[in-house]
């Protein structure tokens, strides 16, 4: 799939949500199994959301898929979700350098509150490292 530079932050994230592979999306139901036995809530997946949904009409407090939108400005989206065992937020920035290139930067921040988010970390982070890049891919 091919760079759009000319996005904002929140039509770009929304087109790697969309592109979601179909192997992430059987992680997080995987994910939604274990969570809910351990008394976690049920996240959904990444790419559970209206499709249809225009991208001016998305407001902080709107959900897009597991994230809430938290800041929005044309260069940068925050999306987060917090429960009991952890805090995460998510930046997808935007630089743009020129018409044909925009540089787009994606941050995760975990705040962990207790053992349960260190455990539940344990097989998240090593999966992050697999998961980012391949949602992100469709950024370009």
């Amino acid at each position: 799939m091919a760079a759009q530079p000319n996005l904002s932050a929140l039509e770009q994230l929304i087109r790697a949500m969309q592109a979601t592979p179909q192997w992430v999306e059987t992680c997080m139901k995987l994910r939604n199994s274990v969570a809910q036995l351990l008394g976690l809530k049920n996240s959904g997946g990444l790419g559970s959301f209206d499709l249809n949904k225009a991208e001016a009409t998305y407001k902080v407090g709107d959900r897009l898929g597991i994230f809430t939108l938290l800041e929005i400005t044309a260069d940068e989206v925050l999306v987060g979700d917090n429960d009991k065992h952890l805090n995460v937020v998510v930046s997808i920035s935007c630089d743009r350098k020129s018409a044909e290139q925009t540089i787009v930067t994606v941050t995760t921040i975990v705040h962990v509150h207790n053992w349960l988010g260190k455990l539940y970390m344990l097989p998240v982070a090593p999966m992050h490292k697999l998961i980012a890049p391949a949602v992100t891919k469709a950024i370009g």
